[in-house]
């Protein structure tokens, strides 16, 4: 047995901090590509997807795990795949897709890391041969990143040498472009653990341990010049004692306190800012609390 929060039948809740220097670490393409914000506040902002696909490409690279929702293969083409490995093979009512197929949703699961954690629509396909495998909750659920303080989105000018016609090669004329970056922001992410879920779509010991780990390292081979320097600062797992939890998720989540340091107005970097965390006496009653950052 692994550590207590690589155990899939108890509950966990976790807190992850992370931040950028120089760079736009989710930009919006309903804004140009800049770095997403709450507009009342100014609050950078990270989806929840973007978070989820840093966690994919960590592990599609890293140990070259099954991944569902990927760009290499379309969505139906992979289900067509995992149903032909059904044995014995679908029926035509099973093609119909009038309703979900039970075993291609647990051949799906089985098959896929991310259906197991994450979760899937798989009722995708077309009608004449559907592959209806239904819906899949995943136990893995996280929320929006926001900025601890509010950020200042830069879309600055760049210009570069290499032309892309001839006819700017003849007049000399540089091209110019956009970069839209922020200078310093540091984010808090959110996330919850269900095991009942988990129990469902078959999630392991060795799968979470692989969570944990692409939480952690998950910007360290996804580098580019857009992106800046973003770094993985704190991922703090709170684990219940069982499956159904011996505190409210956000009375755990408040045991975390991140604020500026003394004196400081613009944050710049992460020596900035101070990270509070709870003693043992401070922890409910059937809680563990491990950093594994």
């Amino acid at each position: 047995m692994g550590e207590i929060y690589t155990d899939p039948t108890k509950r966990h809740d976790f807190v992850l901090l992370f931040d950028v220097v120089n760079g736009n670490p989710n930009g919006d393409p309903d804004a140009g590509n800049l770095p997403r914000v709450d507009p009342e506040t100014m609050h950078g902002l990270v989806t929840d997807v973007c978070l989820k696909r840093k966690v994919r490409d960590y592990l599609q690279l890293v140990y070259n795990a099954p991944i569902f929702i990927q760009s290499r293969s379309a969505l139906n083409t992979l289900k067509k795949e995992a149903a032909e490995e059904l044995d014995p093979p679908l029926t035509e009512e099973e093609r119909s897709g009038k309703r979900p197929i039970p075993r291609l949703r647990s051949k799906l699961c089985e098959k896929y890391y991310d259906i197991r954690m994450f979760g899937a629509v798989l009722a995708t396909g077309e009608r004449e041969d559907r592959l209806n495998a239904g819906q899949v909750r995943g136990p893995v659920q996280l929320t929006f990143a926001r900025s601890i303080d509010p950020i200042v989105p830069l879309d600055l000018s760049i210009t570069r040498k290499a032309r892309t016609t001839e006819e700017r090669m003849e007049t000399g004329e540089t091209e110019m472009g956009r970069k839209p970056i922020v200078p310093y922001g540091l984010y808090r992410a959110h996330g919850f653990y269900n095991p009942f879920l988990a129990e469902d779509t078959g999630v392991s010991e060795e799968d979470l341990e692989l969570f944990w780990e692409a939480l952690t390292r998950m910007f360290e081979f996804d580098r580019s010049a857009a992106r800046g320097e973003m770094t993985v600062r704190g991922l703090w797992i709170f684990t219940h004692e069982n499956a159904k939890g011996n505190a409210p998720a956000h009375k755990l989540f408040a045991l975390i306190k991140v604020r500026k340091g003394e004196g400081v107005e613009s944050p710049r970097s992460f020596d900035d800012y101070e990270v509070l965390e709870p003693t043992e006496e401070q922890l409910p009653s059937g809680i563990t609390l491990a950093r594994l950052v």
